[in-house]
């Protein structure tokens, strides 16, 4: 029996992914990267924003065309839309099977089964579960980089956001657990630890009473064969003096600060619901850079809020004109069902949301493009993770200060020596809006 997976959204569902792949695994079916071949196909969805809902509807319609040209006898669509829209989804779409929601990803062979005897069925769990060290897993992602969640679901509840609806509240794992799961990955081979989770400033409050993501960093940083340590998805209210410290003064983990700050004006970030102000982000990060030298900045925002002005607009971007981070990731406001914001008056129209949208990443475009050239002379140590599409002498590959998927790349040029996995050291030769050049330093 073979089986297809595609898997949509955020590193956390990826996770969710391939947990299900290596339970599968263990089960005796055979994972085929080809739907044609499979007996089983299963979209892990996400349900963000509007345009993720419309990514996953496509996939179903796609994976279920393989029912008629293919093997494919049983349709399982799984995350974030099937939790949300479950019986709709069954109701409105009879070539799906089975639906398996955020947290029952630990039931995908009982949907295997039921849908193979000719049953249609929901599954949905708790929302009280999350991975172990010990849960059976099939990673994905190049084998020197692995992504590992440490908790589950959120606490918080922004007014713009659907996932504590579709997740639930934040479920921790143990320090000691990550841990096992770390060691083990670097037994393996990894060499690049991504933390993620919704919050992972919030990381432990629900088991340990207080946020201690800066006591698991000190506990990872132990495990000897791993070489680097991001941090991702770090909410700035828990963004303490104490995690400041651990990352400035241990080399292995990244100078890397990933905020979503979601907007600048104080208006708007009450209407939000977020905790922070303009002043209180703005101190924080100042704290950060005195702190941690060379630190790279990312920062994900909102524009298109409902009620957003063109002052407030403007607000946001003379915030980014004088933070200046490395890089910005911005999304345009996406109306959720059951959030405070679906109810607000002034909507904005998506066509000025979309302005908005191209106007403050031109913006930062030119402050990404003005810090990568101001590294032109500086020397990293550059994880290779393959090769230049149009030369094979490129080599590809990120410093601490490029997180995978979604920052830039060092490109190495004069380089056909370099494996995916290695760690090289490198000079940075010139600097553009997303990547920079550089070349390679040999030992001598």
């Amino acid at each position: 029996m073979k089986a297809g997976i595609i898997s949509l959204g955020c590193a956390k569902n990826l996770v969710d992914t391939e947990v299900m792949l290596g339970i599968m695994k263990s089960h005796g079916v055979t994972i085929t990267p080809n739907p044609s071949e499979a007996d089983i196909l299963i979209v892990n969805t996400c349900a963000f924003i509007a345009s993720a809902k419309e990514e996953a509807i496509t996939n179903i319609v796609t994976f279920a065309d393989y029912k008629e040209s293919g093997r494919c006898r049983s349709l399982i669509v799984a995350g974030c839309l099937g939790q949300r829209y479950r019986k709709e989804l069954l109701d409105e779409m009879p070539e799906i099977d089975a639906i398996i929601g955020t947290n029952a990803w630990d039931r995908i062979m009982e949907a295997i089964d039921e849908t193979l005897a000719g049953n249609r069925v929901i599954l949905i769990g708790d929302n009280e579960i999350i991975y172990g060290a010990k849960t059976p897993r099939l990673r994905t992602t190049p084998d020197y980089t692995a992504y590992v969640k440490i908790a589950e679901g959120c606490d918080h509840r922004c007014s713009f956001c659907a996932i504590p609806l579709i997740r639930g509240k934040q479920i921790s794992r143990t320090i000691e657990d990550i841990r096992e799961e770390v060691a083990k990955l670097a037994e393996e081979g990894v060499k690049e630890i991504n933390l993620i989770a919704q919050d992972t400033t919030n990381y432990g409050r629900d088991i340990y009473g207080e946020p201690r993501l800066a006591d698991l960093l000190r506990e990872l940083v132990k495990v000897e064969k791993v070489f680097r340590i991001r941090i991702l998805y770090s909410y700035p209210k828990n963004f303490t003096d104490d995690l400041i410290d651990v990352i400035a003064n241990e080399p292995k983990i990244c100078k890397y600060v990933d905020l979503p700050l979601q907007h600048a004006d104080n208006e708007i970030l009450k209407s939000m619901r977020r905790p922070d102000t303009r002043e209180s982000v703005t101190e924080l990060i100042k704290k950060i850079r005195e702190k941690i030298p060379g630190v790279s900045l990312r920062a994900t925002f909102i524009v298109g809020y409902p009620g957003e002005t063109d002052e407030q607009f403007q607000t946001l971007k003379n915030f980014v004109e004088e933070i200046r981070p490395d890089k910005v990731g911005v999304f345009v406001y996406s109306p959720e069902e059951g959030t405070s914001a679906y109810e607000l008056d002034g909507q904005i129209l998506e066509d000025v949301a979309q302005e908005r949208y191209h106007e403050l990443m031109s913006v930062q475009s030119l402050i990404s493009q003005e810090i990568n050239e101001s590294l032109v002379g500086k020397e990293f140590d550059v994880l290779i993770e393959g090769r230049d599409r149009e030369s094979s002498e490129i080599a590809a590959g990120r410093s601490y200060r490029e997180a995978p998927e979604v920052d830039g790349q060092f490109y190495i040029e004069n380089d056909s020596l370099s494996e995916p996995g290695d760690i090289v050291r490198v000079k940075v030769t010139a600097g553009f809006v997303y990547d920079v050049a550089a070349e390679r330093i040999d030992e001598e």
